[in-house]
This record gives C-alpha cells, structure tokens and sequence, in this order.
C-alpha cells in the first residue's frame, strides 16, 4: 500500500474516549477527568434557543448573519469569505481538493487529519519538520499555533509561502483552530483576498461546545463560494447557527475567557513543575510535555481516571488539557503526589 494510502486508511485516535480510557484502566478512579482534547472546560453559557431553530430548516439569512459575525470577531475582510460548517472536520477533504491532485506537504508533528485528508483528495502526502520544505508542495497545510506543541509560524512568513504558493497555482492552508488563544497578530485570515491562503477557524474548542460541530472557512470570495457549493445548503444545524451568532458577538465573554485560560494555565504549569515536570509549550487551552517519564505519567494518570494525551509515534511527548475545577486540579495534584512524593505545601 503507498504512503498516501496509508494516511487515507488511518484510524487516528484524537483523545476525547472515555470508552476507550475505561477499557484501557477498568479499575479507575471514577468520574473520568478528560484533559485529553485542548476543549475550554468552562463551556460558553447555555440559553433557550428559539424552537424554530430545531423545527425549521435553517434559513439563509441566518447562516449569512453567522459568516457576518464571524468574519468581524476574526479580522476578515467579509461575511462573503467565510463558510459556515458543521465543524472544521468536514471542510479538511474539500479544501484539499481545491487545487490539483500533488505533492502534499504537512508541517508535523501536529493534527493527524491533514494528512488522511490530503490523501483523500489524491496528494501524495508527506509530513516534512523544516517549515522551508512547504514551498516544493502543491498543497502546504500547517497549523499555527500548532497543536499539540504551540508552536507559532510568523505572519510574514506565511504570507511569503501564499504568494509562493499562489504563484505556482498551488495553495496554503492554515489550520488555526487554537487561535482564538493565540498571537492574533499572527492570524493571515485577514490576508485571504491578497495572499490566497484558506484559513480554518474552530468555533468549539475556545467556546467549549465541541458536540455543537460548528467550524469555518475563511477564504477569498470565490473561492469561499465554491466551498459553499460542495458543502450544499443547510450546512449548519439551526441551534448552531444560534450559539454562533451569539457567542461569535460576545466580546466582552470572550475577553474575560482568555484572561481567565491565561490564569489557570499557568496554575497548571506550577502543579506540573512542583512535581518535576516542567512545560515545554501549548496554548493556555492545553500545555504540553517533553519527559522521558511520559508513559509512567500516562498510566498513574489513567489509574487516577484523568485522561491525558499521549502519542504512539512520539513516546516522550504528552498534552494536558486545562482542568475545569479546583476538585479537578487536587485530582491531578494527588495523582502526581503519589508519583514524586511532594507534598503540594512543601
């Protein structure tokens, strides 16, 4: 089977299954503390919707008053550049396939999905560690900032890769799902009209409502109408469309949110380097890990019922996710306890 093949035919695990996390600790500590998906455990607040919004096909002028909203709260030029989708997942196939079938470059280690993507859509794929090696591809895909190490592409730098890519008939694309929590100055979905880059936004994990499936394409216009066509009409679910439209407007909630992640981030860190793990990068949605330890810390954490996210491929690298509570942080202090042996005041 080729390479490409292999990506295609992948089953990749994201974290995010206790089923999974209660077969491989069956004598766990329960209720399961999942910090295994970089999702905001502090949802954004729940309200009565209109009951239309379930017995109704969505309307049109809806969805455009969404692409509107969220074309403001991301810097973009239009409402018309962006696509509304029942979350970024569904969009991946479809952007892949907006230039020719070819060389497909993944700037990795980072979200599995581009590359099984890429080769649905017939790329020969490959993940290249050098962001120079994007510029042979005919589709280059990066993540910015990077899931699941942080790491930040500058501005400039992407912008030099669309206009390379642009020129050769080939395309960027950004995956910038954490950057509601991250540099926006370094967010080129404002520069879609000039540098071509299609960019995608995540709507649940900043506004922790990931079971709503709500994400967008931002993109210049025709090419965002072309998007539009093959997702077809009534893309987005009615209550999706509600919360989006909301919440996309809520600056002041929003504001409040990231000072707040900025905060517990930090007070994770503290709990982590206590007991002789110090963080090696993230976004205040998830911090990451470089230990030789990574397997032990997964398994006393998966014996405790916290779920953290390990990597096959990567076995001394580890991503926790912000835990919701002060329960859940002594949760995470006394499992690491009985592992170092520090007491959390000493």
């Amino acid at each position: 089977m080729a390479r490409s093949e292999l990506f295609a035919a992948s089953v990749v695990d994201h974290g995010g299954s206790l089923a999974r996390a209660r077969a491989l600790f069956p004598q766990a500590r329960e209720p399961w503390i999942d910090l295994s998906t970089g999702i905001n455990p502090h949802s954004y607040p729940f309200f009565d919707v209109p009951a239309t919004a379930f017995t109704r096909l969505p309307e049109a002028s809806r969805a455009a008053e969404l692409a509107a909203v969220a074309a403001r709260a991301y810097g973009v030029p239009a409402g018309a550049n962006v696509v509304p989708a029942p979350g970024t997942q569904i969009l991946l196939p479809r952007v892949a396939a907006l230039v020719p079938a070819g060389r497909a470059r993944v700037l990795s280690p980072t979200y599995a999905e581009h590359c099984r993507a890429a080769a649905l859509a017939g790329h020969d794929v490959s993940e290249v560690t050098d962001f120079d090696d994007l510029f042979d591809a005919d589709l280059a895909v990066l993540v910015n900032p990077n899931n699941p190490d942080g790491r930040v592409v500058d501005r400039a730098r992407l912008l030099a890769l669309a206009e390379a890519m642009r020129r050769k008939g080939g395309l960027l694309v950004v995956d910038e799902a954490f950057m509601d929590v991250g540099p926006t100055a370094e967010s080129v979905a404002g520069d879609v009209e000039q540098g071509g880059p299609v960019v995608l936004r995540s709507f649940g994990k900043f506004f922790g409502l990931a079971g709503l499936r709500l994400g967008f394409a931002v993109a210049a216009e025709a090419v965002a109408r072309q998007l539009a066509a093959a997702l077809g009409p009534w893309a987005v679910a009615g209550p999706a469309l509600e919360y989006g439209i909301a919440a996309l407007a809520d600056t002041d909630w929003q504001n409040d949110m990231r000072a707040r992640l900025e905060r517990e981030a930090t007070a994770l860190d503290g709990v982590l380097a206590r007991h002789g793990l110090p963080v090696s990068g993230g976004t205040s949605l998830f911090r990451f890990l470089r230990t030789t330890a990574a397997a032990e810390i997964f398994d006393l954490f998966g014996r405790h019922g916290i779920l953290i996210r390990n990597f096959a491929e990567r076995p001394h690298e580890l991503r926790i996710g912000l835990p919701g509570s002060v329960q859940e942080t002594n949760r995470i202090e006394q499992a690491l306890r009985t592992w170092s042996g520090i007491e959390p005041h000493s």
